[in-house]
């Protein structure tokens, strides 16, 4: 692992293009800072002319584009090495005055509710230039019964930089302060273990590798459980104080409400998944009967199925990669594409102290994508992902104004999800030798386990823990392994060995501190599955319906912008098809290495 400074600079993100140093950042909060001790002004007025009111939404429209450039530098910086305090300062002056927006905007929510709907019809036909916001407006007064008091609204506001402080204490010590033994192959040969190298090093044919780095890693956290298991628990205590606070019934149905999702889509997912774990198993089997082993363990899940058929993948090849299996969105998407890679949009090599994992953050400015690439094939899927989480926030940029350029969650992982289905097909449709074919089709059933399995897991983990709270169940070590356990047992149809170690893994996972956010990458990758196929087929419409759903924002809610582009989620059918294709896969998988193993 090199020094972030020994890094070639096509390799690293350009942050100049946001600031060109922290001084100038410093100028733009010196500016954001102005912005919002302007906004008591507008206190007991929003309802007095349609002018007042366009002039307070336009107000909120540049505070938010100041603190979307100001955020995203101090984020980036603090990620480029997170044991360098630097980025966290600028990152906690910023969330310091965005605290001091939120108080001193208390009044926004009560006002724009108090303005009668007569009043409200008037202003719009009084003001044209009113309309780009009226979807945010009305959805804001669909939540009448959530929105509190000025009193209320202030004291949660001022609440609001308590309430980081799981997700910040877990991020620290996970990125930071955590360092992992090194793992020593069946000769004796130790490996650097780092969060980075966990994955390929569960990818080597050396079974006494990969059980070793598995060990190493899982002592560590185990070291913590009770740290770790105090920081989860606090996010559970978290959750439940701000849906009780607004009125809701539990925090899952104010996660999907703030995205206009209906919690049964949740729920039928869950349901959906449970009903197909048979196939889980026969996976299982199958991977056990290809590795030879008499036990399948959590540590073999990684490990390639057809000897010598992986190989390093350099980054140069991996974009070449991307751009011809992305080919099918037009020309438009590709340059865009091309522009994203040429003009330093990603930082691409792990270096120490950098975040683990892999991002899209969609500054206005241009997007910046955050990898660890490692040289495998996981890396150049991993590199298609995040540049479809990318060009969506380009996209939703370009055709949106800012107060509806953000897209929600729940759809921000299809356009990422479509991107890997689209280069499967394409790695499938030029791949013919039948070992490497054979790692292709795992690798695809490999992303239905990690996807649609593993993350409905997670989010039954995220309910199940949730509801816990909610009963007043403490969430101590052992009842948070307990229930992971249970969960990993189920999920694979007891055909793997659920150890102490898999136990642990809920300590290791920094997306149960976003707040019901796994369940959308599984509902996700069954629309981007629908979608893709959709897109190859050459159906006539297609690639122009889903760049309409790329270049939407918010401008419609989720479940009628994904309608648009030919699939609906309040139905199961999506994931129920993308199940039959992953049995299809595994009947292929069997049939083609009877050939070759």
């Amino acid at each position: 692992m090199r020094e972030r400074n020994e890094i070639e600079l096509c390799y690293r993100w350009a942050l100049e293009d946001l600031y060109v140093s922290d001084e100038a950042w410093g100028e733009d909060l010196g500016k954001l800072t102005a912005l919002v001790e302007s906004v008591p002004n507008y206190r007991g007025r929003l309802g007095e002319s349609a002018a007042t009111l366009l002039e307070y939404l336009r107000l909120n429209d540049e505070m938010e584009v100041l603190a979307d450039s100001l955020g995203n530098y101090a984020a980036r910086k603090a990620d480029e090495d997170t044991r360098v305090s630097a980025g966290q300062a600028l990152r906690g002056k910023l969330a310091a005055l965005l605290t001091k927006a939120g108080e001193l905007s208390d009044f926004e929510a009560p006002e724009l509710l108090a303005i009668p709907d007569e009043t409200l019809a008037a202003m719009f036909a009084e003001q044209p230039e009113l309309e780009v916001y009226r979807r945010g407006l009305e959805k804001l007064r669909r939540r009448r019964a959530h929105i509190l008091p000025p009193e209320g609204e202030k004291l949660l506001a001022a609440a609001s930089e308590l309430a980081c402080v799981p997700e910040e204490t877990f991020s620290l010590l996970n990125d930071a302060d955590l360092t992992f033994p090194p793992a020593a192959d069946s000769e004796g040969k130790e490996h650097p273990l780092t969060h980075g190298s966990f994955i390929p090093l569960m990818q080597s044919e050396d079974r006494t590798l990969r059980k070793n780095a598995f060990e190493n890693l899982y002592g560590v956290y185990g070291a913590f459980r009770n740290t770790l298991a105090a920081t989860l628990s606090g996010q559970m205590k978290r959750l439940w104080f701000c849906a009780k606070s607004r009125n809701y019934k539990d925090p899952l149905e104010k996660s999907l409400s703030a995205n206009e999702v209906p919690v049964s889509v949740y729920d039928s997912l869950i349901e959906t998944v449970n009903e197909n774990m048979h196939l889980m198993g026969k996976y299982a089997r199958l991977r056990k009967k290809l590795l030879g082993v008499d036990e399948l363990r959590w540590y073999d899940l990684y490990a390639p199925l057809v000897e010598d058929a992986q190989k390093e993948i350099p980054y140069e090849e991996a974009v070449q990669t991307v751009l011809q299996a992305l080919s099918p969105l037009g020309e438009d998407y590709a340059a865009t594409l091309k522009k994203g890679f040429s003009e330093r949009w990603i930082d691409v090599y792990e270096t120490p102290g950098k975040r683990s994992g892999a991002y899209s953050a969609g500054a206005r400015v241009h997007p910046y994508v955050l990898l660890n690439y490692a040289g495998d094939l996981d890396g150049v899927f991993t590199l298609a992902h995040e540049m479809g989480h990318a060009l969506h926030s380009h996209y939703s940029n370009l055709h949106q104004p800012i107060c509806k350029a953000d897209y929600v969650i729940f759809v921000a992982e299809v356009a990422s999800t479509c991107n890997e289905a689209l280069l499967m097909e394409h790695l499938l449709k030029t791949t013919k030798e039948p070992k490497q074919r054979a790692l292709l089709i795992n690798h695809f059933l490999e992303q239905f386990r990690a996807t649609l399995y593993r993350q409905t897991m997670f989010a039954e983990f995220e309910r199940t823990i949730c509801r816990m709270q909610g009963a007043g169940e403490p969430l101590t070590p052992d009842a948070l392994c307990g229930v992971y356990r249970e969960l990993v047992v189920r999920y694979f149809g007891g055909e793997i060995a659920a150890d102490d170690n898999i136990a642990l893994e809920w300590a290791r996972i920094p997306h149960f501190y976003y707040d019901f956010y796994v369940y959308q990458y599984a509902t996700g990758y069954a629309a981007a599955i629908a979608l893709s196929r959709r897109i190859l087929s050459g159906e006539e419409g297609a690639v122009e319906d889903y760049l309409g759903f790329l270049r939407g924002g918010c401008s419609a809610d989720p479940i009628t912008l994904l309608r648009g582009a030919g699939v609906d989620m309040t139905s199961s059918e999506p994931v129920r098809e993308a199940l039959k294709l992953f049995d299809t896969l595994l009947d292929e998988m069997e049939e083609l290495t009877k050939e070759i193993v």
